[in-house]
């Protein structure tokens, strides 16, 4: 059996220092996006979403980001999901990308809500079919009977909409997680890493500071 406390990686690809990092988050995080984009990583979009309820049970789980700007980060999902529910109770999410074949994370903290109606209907017609019907069919994160009833489900939206539009579902749509902190993490040797934090300010700036890994 794996000695799982003597699993160990050191990291020494890269720096990261504050003299070097853009003034805002998003001209930063365009930065390494592209550079992680530009290694081939492997679902380069996947990032973990976390949220928790009122009474602050958390939980965590991998989305896709679908698309960000000075705005924020958007992701798509459906509405009477668990997540959906927690963040009616608490509009507050951390998402959280690792790209370990860069040895980095970028950890980004704020408020989320959801975006325009259009909005989640341009990008649901971008989807491919198979995606339109699987989100009609699927109550995402409620207590089914077995697969074959989701097949069945998926049969039927298949045969209603045989040969025509498919509209986006009421309860199907975007999110958007506007920053209040967005850290930089990059891994060093030691366990020494550097990890450079942009805190959103009153006045609109942001203020940059190391963080001790």
């Amino acid at each position: 059996m794996t000695d799982i406390a003597s699993i160990r990686k050191e990291y020494t690809q890269q720096t990261l220092n504050e003299n070097d990092v853009y003034s805002d988050p998003f001209n930063q995080f365009t930065k390494w996006w592209d550079e992680a984009v530009a290694s081939d990583i492997d679902e380069v979009n996947a990032m973990t979403l976390a949220t928790a309820s009122s009474d602050g049970i958390p939980s965590a789980r991998i989305v896709l980001l679908k698309g960000y700007d000075e705005n924020g980060f958007v992701f798509y999902t459906n509405y009477d999901s668990y997540k959906a529910q927690q963040i009616a109770e608490n509009p507050r999410a951390t998402l959280l990308f690792f790209w370990k074949e860069l040895e980095r994370q970028v950890r980004i903290t704020g408020i989320i809500a959801k975006v325009s109606a259009p909005e989640s209907d341009e990008y649901f017609q971008s989807r491919p079919e198979g995606s339109k019907i699987g989100a009609w069919s699927s109550p995402q994160s409620h207590v089914i009977e077995n697969r074959e009833w989701l097949e069945k489900k998926v049969e039927e939206m298949t045969a209603k909409f045989n040969g025509k539009s498919i509209g986006r579902p009421a309860n199907w749509g975007g999110y958007r997680v506007k920053p209040v902190t967005v850290e930089f993490w990059q891994g060093r040797s030691s366990r020494l890493h550097d990890r450079i934090q942009y805190t959103l300010m009153d006045n609109g700036s942001w203020q940059i500071e190391r963080l001790a890994p």
